[in-house]
């Protein structure tokens, strides 16, 4: 086919290497230059520069600024911790409140000590029973612990709920303070 004329269909066909019989390469770059793959090596090779990696003051330079950072920031975070803990432990007596109210509406009364919360989830030979009155079994505690149940009375209301908070023992402060049912104003 002759320069410039078209084939079938419009299609121009490639120039041929004459001698080898394929078709001829484009070296040229996109702006038209013919630098070829060995100029783009060679300028990727010079943008990188000779550099193999960090001197060892610059990586511990990078180690004490993480440190320093870990040693403002962490104790701040692990302080939230314990504030979830306490805001779970609210959010489960609450649950259980309701759960007990319920109990007490099928039942008439609410479940004594001696039946303690395992009412909620097993029928303790009660006329009108209608549970289980919790979806899972009695959680416990953030802390692991069991919550404490006493009823009829209890000391603080119709029922006291109550958990010791992380240390498990009555009283405390901060993490270790006591989350009840009957003091409002633990929020």
């Amino acid at each position: 086919m002759p320069q410039g004329s078209t084939g079938p269909r419009g299609t121009r066909p490639l120039p041929h290497n004459a001698a080898a019989g394929l078709p001829a390469r484009d070296n040229r770059l996109p702006d038209g230059h013919g630098a070829g793959i060995r100029g783009t090596r060679w300028t990727l090779d010079r943008a990188l520069g000779n550099q193999g990696g960090f001197t060892l003051i610059e990586l511990l330079v990078v180690i004490i600024v993480l440190g320093l950072l870990v040693g403002l920031v962490g104790p701040r975070l692990f302080g939230r911790v314990g504030q979830s803990k306490q805001a779970a432990a609210r959010a489960q007596i609450e649950l259980l409140g309701a759960a007990l109210d319920q109990y007490r509406l099928d039942i008439g009364a609410y479940p004594n000590s001696g039946q303690g919360l395992d009412a909620l989830q097993r029928n303790p030979n009660a006329p009108n029973w209608n549970g289980p009155y919790l979806k899972k079994a009695v959680p416990k505690d953030p802390w692991g612990n069991q919550y404490k149940y006493r009823c009829c009375p209890g000391q603080n209301g119709e029922y006291d709920l109550w958990s010791e908070g992380a240390d498990g023992a009555p009283g405390g402060d901060g993490e270790n303070a006591d989350i009840t049912s009957w003091d409002s104003s633990q929020k």
